[in-house]
Parts: C-alpha cells; structure tokens; sequence
C-alpha cells in the first residue's frame, strides 16, 4: 500500500528471463513436432513491460525457421482459445496471463482433474498437477487423479523416457474412452452414479497399460533428429550504459483536494532546476490542463522534467527537488525518466 486509498505493484519484466521461457517454448515446439509458437501480451497498453516480452519474442524467433512465431494480444488469445483451441501449438506468456488462460485451457477439456504442469528451472524441475490439495474431500476417494498422472507423463519426458510416457499417456486416454470418469466428470454430465472412484480409475489405467487408444492427439510434425545447438543470448552488460540520460523524475504524491492547489503548490517546489511538466490521476492528465470531470483520488503523478528545454538533470538535482516536495506533502515513490541507449524508458500520460 502506498497510501492508505491506494495499492500499487511493481510489474517486472526482465530481458534475461523473457529469453529463458521463450527459448524454453521454442525448444518445446522443435522437440514435440510442433509447428507454431504463439506469443500472448498486453503490450498494446502495457507498452514497456509486456513490449520488451513482445520484442525479446521477435528477436529469438528467426532462430527457430522452421516453426512459425505469432503474437497475439491475450484478450484476442482468450476469444479464439474458446472458439478453436486446436489452433495452437505452444503458448508463451508472462506469468499472470498464464495463471488465466491456462485454467481456461482446463476447462475446455473437462477442468483442473486433467490439467498438468512442470516447472522447470537450470537444474531442477518439479511436476504437480495445477489444482489445489482441495482437503474437504481428502479421504473420500472421488478426485480425478488424471492431472497427477498426465505430469507424470511430464516428468518421464523431461527425464528422456518417451517410451514409458506414452505407455502412461495411451493408457489414460484408453481408460476414458472406456467411459471411465471420476465425479467431476460425471457431474458435469449429469451421471454422478456412473463416477468411478479414485483408486477405480487409476487401476483402469494399470490394467489399460500396453493398450493404446483409438485415436492420438496428432502430431503436426516429426521433430528434426538433430536439432541445432540454442545459441546462449544472455550476457553480461552494463548496469548503466554510458548514453542514458535522466530527463526528470515522475514523483507520486498523496494530497486529497482538487489538483490545482496541488499543482500549484508543486509548481513552486520545481525549483530552479526542474519545470513541472504535469500531473495525472489514474493516467490521465489534470494538471495544468485536462479534463476537469477526472474522478481523482488524492494520489497524483507528478512528472518533473529538466528546466531547460531539451536538457538533462543528475541525481543530486532530484534529491534536492524531493526535499523541496516533502515539505509541501507527502510523496510516496519517484521514477526516473530516463532514455537508454536512444529508447525512451517512460510512457506519456492520456491527454499529454
């Protein structure tokens, strides 16, 4: 909380970790057969984080020519997940989106009883189904195991044991289409008399082992038997690279009132060194012009820029200017507004 009204998070997109998980997907894809990656952001609001997720995408795909690289906005990918899912191979997002269109995936096919999942990191990778403990109905034996199985299957691939994950896999689809469903399955259906328990259902898939199903998922390529070595991309580099430049400072203050004492008040704190730029309220610009209708909510953000026009400020600059607003208010966090290598690193307000 920064304010007693307001809660704000920190959204951090870096580019090491956006190489990792989208090499991660563009290895998965070549080592499944498959033939396209799909790229998932937000990055038509969220220009600078999920836009370098969008960029770093761009960047590694001609890497991978022989598999197609789709980006999509996540709200588009969300539609057509529910329209036609069969139109995706592999899915790279960042981490909240994930969270959403993956339950969404579950519940195309029947819901969480048959979603898996790996996490995977440099050493160690764990497997685990994605729902919860769910303890209201521990010792009941009516849970769907198929999810607990199918991250086994996960887990024998990612050891190099294809062979015994597809023996698993083939049993467990063998297994329903023998009709054999667990109760979230048959209540869905309408049929909780036909569910078959726990320990019922998971012996089906022992006694189906050898047995293969009438149809596959089917595989949209053969994987390539020598795939080429992933170039390492990540390296060491400049924490400040010697182009950046500081244009000013966004400062966030917390002030109840209409935003013209406000700005006025901060207009007298620039000092000699800074000029306010403006104010805005929940993005949207109020100070010195703007719409006056904005509902605000005492929390302002207020972006200081380098008196002179087209210069530059140092960070004893912005200490000073910080002493000079904390005697006129409360301020809760500042941003620098700085251009790296030629990139501007801050978004413009609505209205500006």
């Amino acid at each position: 909380m920064d304010s007693r009204d307001v809660a704000v998070a920190l959204k951090i997109i870096t580019r090491r970790g956006s190489e990792k998980i989208i090499r991660y997907a563009f290895e998965l894809a070549r080592r499944e057969g498959r033939k396209k990656v799909t790229c998932a952001t937000k990055s038509n609001i969220l220009k600078l984080t999920e836009g370098l997720f969008q960029r770093v995408f761009e960047e590694m795909a001609p890497e991978y020519p022989e598999i197609e690289p789709q980006h999509l906005i996540i709200d588009n990918v969300a539609h057509q997940m529910a329209k036609d899912p069969a139109q995706f191979d592999v899915i790279v997002t960042t981490n909240l989106a994930g969270d959403i269109i993956s339950d969404l995936a579950s519940g195309l096919v029947g819901g969480l009883g048959f979603a898996s999942s790996g996490n995977f990191g440099d050493d160690v990778a764990i497997f685990e189904a994605v729902h919860g403990s769910a303890p209201k109905y521990a010792g009941k034996n009516v849970i769907n195991p198929t999810a607990l199985i199918l991250s086994s299957v996960m887990m024998l691939k990612h050891l190099g044991e294809p062979e015994a994950a597809q023996s698993i896999e083939d049993a467990v689809f063998a297994t329903l289409e023998q009709g054999a469903v667990t109760l979230d399955v048959a209540r869905q259906a309408g049929n909780v008399e036909q569910a078959t328990s726990t320990s019922g259902f998971a012996d089906s898939v022992i006694e189906n082992l050898g047995k293969q199903p009438s149809a596959r998922y089917p595989t949209k390529a053969e994987p390539p038997e020598t795939a080429p070595v992933p170039l390492a991309r990540w390296e060491p580099r400049p924490v400040d690279p010697p182009d950046t430049v500081l244009l000013g400072v966004d400062i966030y203050t917390e002030m109840d009132g209409d935003p013209q004492p406000v700005g006025q008040a901060l207009d007298d704190a620039a000092g000699p060194e800074f000029k306010l730029l403006l104010m805005s309220a929940r993005g949207t610009v109020v100070y010195p012009t703007g719409n006056p209708h904005t509902d605000t909510v005492g929390w302002w953000r207020c972006r200081f820029v380098a008196a002179e026009e087209g210069g530059t400020v140092d960070d004893a600059a912005v200490l000073r200017l910080l002493a000079r607003v904390g005697e006129r208010m409360t301020w809760a966090h500042v941003q620098k507004l700085r251009v790296i290598e030629g990139e501007t690193g801050f978004t413009k307000a609505q209205g500006q």
